[in-house]
């Protein structure tokens, strides 16, 4: 049965769709067979794993307001056991459509739990916001990983979806757990990122995985490619990064027998060869 992770932040442009589409290649390429779904009207993640949204016949939208069955929308990726649940524009309008529909807040989870014993991960991917569509994905959820730039104004909005789980937690979720807080686009050169690494692991301790997602310009080429970084440049230093995530996760759920002192890959010289261990 597949551990279902959503990806969320109603902030934009903190790295949710980067850290969706790279967990989930590198929980793949860790030999762990894996669903990316795409619910973003935006279908970011769509075409970042070498898909053209406009293509797209059906999709998670189908599923949703169609009932659609799952299993006629999930296509194979270039990666090796990664497999996509894709968008398209259309669910922009998905949640006016859903809006009057009975259980509105569980459509998701009825989708999800026809395909979850097909996979061992299933990764979400939420559009920026705190709408019924996000709703219905911390309600499917077993968890929710929430990334946060390091800037001083990504750190405003965390509270706000911290309640926001709290009440799906109460109302409708009562199994959601918050996996973890991944810090991303970390710069070691400038000051504010050590301030706002240093004040979230202050703030939330336990709660902020040990593995930080550096600037890397190969993580913004890499989606122009439709290739996940590990497939488009497995020396890079986000290639590093997002394994050392999935590993930390496979790690956290007793998937891996993996010691604590060799959690972290650690970084190869040029023109080494990057070994990939579970």
């Amino acid at each position: 049965m597949a551990k279902i992770i959503a990806i969320a932040n109603q902030k934009g442009g903190v790295g949710k769709t980067t850290t969706a589409i790279n967990l989930a290649a590198s929980l793949a390429v860790l030999e762990y067979k894996t669903l990316l779904i795409d619910c973003d009207p935006q279908a970011n993640a769509t075409s970042g794993t070498g898909f053209d949204p406009r293509e797209i016949t059906a999709g998670i939208y189908e599923c949703l307001v169609n009932e659609v069955s799952p299993f006629d929308t999930i296509k194979q990726t270039k990666t090796p056991n990664l497999f996509l649940m894709p968008s398209h524009i259309d669910l922009v309008g998905a949640e006016i459509e859903m809006i009057n529909l009975p259980n509105r807040e569980h459509m998701m989870k009825n989708v999800l739990d026809k395909i979850r014993n097909e996979f061992q991960f299933i990764i979400i991917d939420c559009s920026p916001s705190l709408g019924l569509i996000t709703i219905n994905a911390l309600t499917g959820a077993d968890s929710v990983l929430i990334p946060v730039q390091c800037e001083y104004f990504a750190l405003e909005g965390l509270g706000k979806l911290l309640n926001t789980v709290k009440i799906v937690q109460t109302r409708l979720n009562t199994n959601l757990e918050i996996e973890g807080i991944l810090l991303t686009m970390y710069d070691v050169r400038l000051r504010l990122s050590n301030q706002v690494v240093e004040e979230v692991k202050t703030h939330f301790q336990q709660m902020v995985f040990d593995t930080i997602i550096q600037r890397n310009t190969k993580l913004g080429e890499a989606p122009s490619f439709g290739e996940p970084i590990i497939m488009f440049d497995v020396q890079s230093k986000g290639s590093t990064n997002y394994l050392n995530l999935a590993r930390e996760i496979l790690q956290k759920n007793n998937l891996t027998n993996i010691p604590a002192h060799e959690k972290i890959i650690s970084e190869e010289k040029p023109g080494e060869t990057l070994e990939i261990r579970r």
